[in-house]
């Protein structure tokens, strides 16, 4: 299994270390917060670490730590827009439950 991003995610990645004028690609990992159990982070990285895990999707890298993937893997990143709120999206076949406001998940 992989991590991929969407089309729309690939360009709004690419226009944004476009912008910043360097960059690698994006971190995705997991953090222990909510009500659920467990939180997506995601950052913009300009190096990669030793222990991360690299797939590459659409021209741009995405970078998982090992302690993260088990959570994340098979997940689809897109980047949506719904009315005047825009953001990544996870599409993550490992999620059981997700709590009701919407920011922490469980597998």
């Amino acid at each position: 299994m992989s991590v991929t991003l969407s089309e729309t995610a690939a360009r709004h990645v690419n226009r944004y270390l476009a912008k910043r004028g360097k960059g690698l690609g994006v971190r995705l990992g997991v953090k222990t917060t909510g009500c659920s159990g467990l939180a997506y982070k995601l950052e913009y990285v300009d190096e990669q670490a030793p222990e991360d895990v690299v797939f590459e999707d659409r021209g741009i890298k995405v970078l998982v730590d090992p302690k993260s993937l088990p959570y994340i893997e098979g997940t689809l990143l897109d980047y949506t827009r719904e009315g005047l709120n825009e953001g990544f999206k996870f599409s993550n076949p490992n999620e059981r439950d997700r709590c009701g406001c919407g920011e922490s998940f469980r597998v």
